[in-house]
């Protein structure tokens, strides 16, 4: 009897019939995958540049708005409950309509948004346009990896979703410095306009684009694809379910690190303000390049779980020492710019293992839903850890990140441990 496969692998592990790791089905390239990879690519770059158009601008706002810092942080609130509350429902959306539609709209609906709030400059309208652009924030995950299941061959969808994944970095990292520059040279309202602009031009290019077919169906998947109510069916599946909880997990970790390790460096740890930031930033720059990294290795691999187990239990060892260790400032920076180096190793094979478990012309519900799992950890994340430095326990910052990483690690594991204990059970093989 074989071993039947892990349910968040089987439909990314189809062996060809020479061995290979990736069926020649699929394998060449269409034209026009190019194309297809830059513009969603950019659109994703875009999205991250709308998620922090507003914070860089803060300063400018709140004398310009004449509100206080809670005012605007109510701004950020009203966005990220919205995406939170849209994101699944457009992945449906984008599997009804079609992905291509649904990212041009989130992108012209977002630029609008920003254009609309630098040109009416009044704090009402900052909270509608606020909730316009959570609206356009649900639209970027679930169709931009629809269309990159779709159009890119499979031995190719791991790069692809990492170049897509770096994108998305890139634009978190560009938004500061580009909104804060173009608010000096000409006012918080004429940034906030140049921002929405180029998400309204780049739509232009959206539109017109040709998505090639990269990924062929057998003839009982496409006639289940096609049948009616296929779009409402073989959606909250376990696997779905544990891949939004492995979402959330990784968000809490992630957010940690990211948004409260250089409070916990500078109280806790008798750290330097300019130390922790060079800690933080070795954190964030080597996570780009394991990104990249781990897409080469997604395309080498059928074992996108355990890739992703390996990877994060690492880094929960590394987090754990910057726990409970006295380590110098080198050493600390040395020690984050290694985990965050296996932090973003795992991204592609995390949306690898999503790519496997959607159901058949499900991808856009299917990433719709799991990434709520991101906005979940996002709005309760900040809460714990703060809770955690009010206590005055800057180690545990550190010390319960590594918690998550290792519950991350055994979500990541579980459908694994599942199926060989149904395969030994005598459960018929796939």
């Amino acid at each position: 009897m074989r071993e039947e496969k892990p349910l968040l692998s089987r439909r990314a592990d189809t062996e060809a019939v020479d061995g290979s790791p990736h069926p020649h089905l699929g394998s060449e390239r269409p034209a026009g995958t190019t194309r297809l990879l830059l513009l969603v690519s950019l659109a994703h770059l875009v999205s991250h540049v709308y998620i922090l158009a507003l914070p860089p601008l803060f300063p400018f706002l709140r004398d310009g708005l004449q509100v206080g810092f809670v005012e605007l942080g109510l701004a950020l609130t009203i966005f990220n409950v919205v995406s939170a509350v849209a994101q699944a429902p457009i992945g449906f959306l984008v599997d009804r309509i079609g992905a291509q539609r649904v990212l041009a709209a989130g992108l012209g609906l977002g630029g609008l948004a920003f254009l609309s709030i630098g040109l009416v400059g009044t704090y009402a309208w900052l909270l509608v346009g606020s909730a316009l652009a959570g609206l356009a924030n649900g639209a970027f995950h679930p169709a931009d990896y629809a269309l990159l299941s779709a159009g890119i061959p499979k031995a190719r969808l791991g790069r692809a979703f990492s170049l897509h994944t770096f994108a998305g970095y890139l634009g978190t990292a560009i938004a500061p410095a580009v909104l804060i520059g173009l608010a000096l040279l000409a006012g918080p309202g004429w940034a906030l306009g140049a921002v929405g602009l180029t998400g309204i031009l780049l739509v232009a290019f959206i539109l017109p684009m040709r998505v090639p077919t990269a990924q062929e169906q057998a003839p009982a998947q496409r006639s289940s694809a096609n049948s009616p109510g296929a779009a409402g069916r073989s959606v909250f599946t376990p696997a779905i379910i544990s891949l939004t909880v492995f979402f959330a997990l990784l968000s809490f970790s992630n957010g940690a690190i990211q948004n409260f390790s250089v409070a916990s460096l500078v109280s806790g740890y008798g750290v330097t303000l300019t130390q922790a930031n060079a800690a933080l930033t070795a954190f964030l720059m080597l996570s780009a390049i394991g990104v990249l990294v781990g897409g080469l290795l997604a395309d080498r691999t059928r074992r996108h779980g355990d890739v992703a187990a390996s990877a994060f239990a690492l880094t929960a060892l590394l987090t754990l020492l910057v726990a409970v260790a006295d380590l110098g400032a080198v050493t600390l920076m040395l020690v984050l710019g290694v985990a965050g180096f296996l932090s973003g190793v795992i991204a592609p094979s995390r949306d690898m293992m999503v790519q496997a478990a959607a159901p058949p012309g499900g991808s856009g519900r299917t990433f719709g839903i799991v990434s709520t799992g991101f906005n979940i950890g996002g709005a309760i994340g900040p809460l714990l850890f703060g809770w955690i430095l009010d206590h005055g326990a800057p180690r545990w910052v550190f010390g319960a990140a590594a918690g998550f990483m290792m519950l991350t690690v055994v979500v990541a594991l579980r459908d694994r441990w599942t199926a060989h204990g149904k395969s030994g059970a005598g459960a018929p093989a796939e």
